[in-house]
């Protein structure tokens, strides 16, 4: 039996073609209209794990993901990037001339400025999903003559691409994570990245010497991110990514359980 792997979204999305990367073409997709739903439908075993955007390199951090890995007791078992490239599709023999209304997600309409600026007769209508405004668009769910989406969304609904790379920025990476109720298996892997989220009082200098563990440990750290603890006013949380080429995160969390009132390893997976 396939394995049942969550979305936000619908068939198409970018997402989707995530999971493909991550599991492979033989999936059975849980399309999940929130983040929320889809934690959820993970956590409660509606799907055996969830694929999930955490950053992109034009829109900056997911904030609501990293707080749903915060609220949740998932964890993180795979990563993977994916170049996003936006296309505007149209239902067949639709010709660019013809085009006034252009659905998708706010996001995706966000990061295509410029083709508006070149077509100002043009106007962008925001849709909940960048698939899911294809599929309405060929059942004539949306007031609209096109859509901006994914290649993939228009080879499952059946529509035309018009044009491909409307995107402002060739650079648009979307770095998304796989999230289970059990951690990987541990494989061998040139380098591996754990994901950790630390707790870290407000007092001088927590930061600075949480950071200097990693550091004396040889560890490079990929990334940080610091959120709001509920009900601890100017306290926070902090999200860190790990990369490991030895046998140094072990004993560098120890140190830190020394000083923080909180450490919880998220997972350890391959590093892309």
């Amino acid at each position: 039996m396939p394995d049942a792997v969550a979305i936000q979204g619908e068939a198409g999305s970018f997402s989707h073609a995530a999971a493909l990367e991550t599991h492979g073409d033989v999936i059975r997709l849980v399309p999940c209209a929130t983040f929320v739903e889809l934690f959820r439908a993970v956590e409660g075993g509606e799907a055996t794990s969830g694929v999930v955007p955490i950053e992109n390199t034009l829109a900056g951090s997911v904030h609501e993901n990293y707080d749903l890995l915060s609220a949740h007791a998932l964890h993180v078992i795979a990563e993977t990037e994916l170049r996003i490239r936006h296309c505007l599709i149209a239902s067949p023999r639709t010709t660019l001339p013809q085009i006034r209304r252009v659905a998708s997600h706010p996001v995706a309409l966000a990061q295509c400025r410029q083709f508006f600026l070149t077509h100002p007769d043009v106007v962008a209508v925001p849709a909940y999903d960048t698939a899911g405004s294809v599929r309405d668009l060929m059942s004539g769910k949306v007031d609209a003559d096109a859509a901006i989406a994914s290649k993939l969304a228009a080879e499952l609904y059946g529509a035309d691409v018009i044009a491909e790379g409307l995107e402002d920025h060739a650079e648009n990476y979307t770095r998304f994570l796989v999230v289970a109720r059990e951690p990987a298996a541990r494989a061998p892997a040139e380098s591996n990245k754990t994901s950790v989220m630390v707790s870290l009082g407000n007092t001088p200098g927590s930061l600075y010497r949480a950071l200097g563990v990693f550091a004396a440990h040889g560890l490079n750290l990929t990334k940080i991110e610091s959120r709001p603890l509920p009900g601890r006013p100017w306290e926070y949380l902090f999200y860190l990514d790990v990369v490991d080429t030895g046998q140094g995160i072990g004993a560098a969390l120890e140190e830190l359980r020394a000083f923080t009132f909180g450490i919880r390893v998220l997972g350890t997976y391959p590093a892309r």
